[in-house]
This record gives C-alpha cells, sequence and structure tokens, in this order.
C-alpha cells in the first residue's frame, strides 16, 4: 500500500464520536453518549475498567467481584446526571413555550 495513501485515509476518516459525559471513580469509568431521536434526546451508558498491563494502561468491559459495588456508585452517578440532563430540557422547553404570544399556544 502506498504510504501517501494510508496517511490521506486517516486523515479523511471522520473523526471518532465521543462521549458527552465520564464518570470515573477509581478504575471504574462510565462513558455517556447522548443519542437525538425524533423523541427527544436519548442517553445510553457504557462501562469499562481500566488496568495496568506492564507499562500500558488498557480497557476491559469485564468485572470481578470486587469491582461490582464500584461499578454500582458509577452507575448511580451516571444516572442521576442524566436524570439532572432531562430535567434541564425539560425546564427549557417550558421557557421557551412561556415565551411564545399566546395566540401560539
Amino acid at each position: 500500500m502506498n504510504p501517501d495513501a494510508s496517511e490521506r485515509t486517516r486523515a479523511e476518516a471522520p473523526a471518532k464520536a465521543k462521549p458527552i459525559h465520564e464518570v470515573r471513580l477509581g478504575a471504574i469509568k462510565a462513558a455517556v453518549w447522548k443519542n437525538e431521536t425524533e423523541g427527544g434526546p436519548r442517553y445510553n451508558v457504557t462501562f469499562t475498567r481500566l488496568y495496568k498491563e506492564a507499562d500500558q494502561w488498557r480497557t476491559t468491559e469485564s468485572f470481578g467481584r470486587d469491582d461490582l459495588l464500584l461499578l454500582g456508585k458509577v452507575a448511580d452517578v451516571a444516572h442521576t446526571w442524566i436524570c439532572q440532563q432531562g430535567q434541564e430540557e425539560h425546564a427549557g422547553a417550558n421557557r421557551a413555550a412561556a415565551t411564545l404570544p399566546r395566540a401560539s399556544r
């Protein structure tokens, strides 16, 4: 393969999507993803555990017995953050509706 072609391919590749929010406690991390739908935003969460192998940090989606309580706490914090987003979006929609002229409501 031509080295110039592979450089061009990497440069043209779309940027990786990034989570809208992250929660990390110790080695456990939650990434919150926002998906816009016709019915409004929907949130999904992925969980990973960080660990060090030799001199490199790696991630896994596997959790041991001793990780589970912390995983639950990270899930709780992510859930709270998502609920707060829904409340803020709902409050913003109510403020926008309140500024409409009465005939438009």
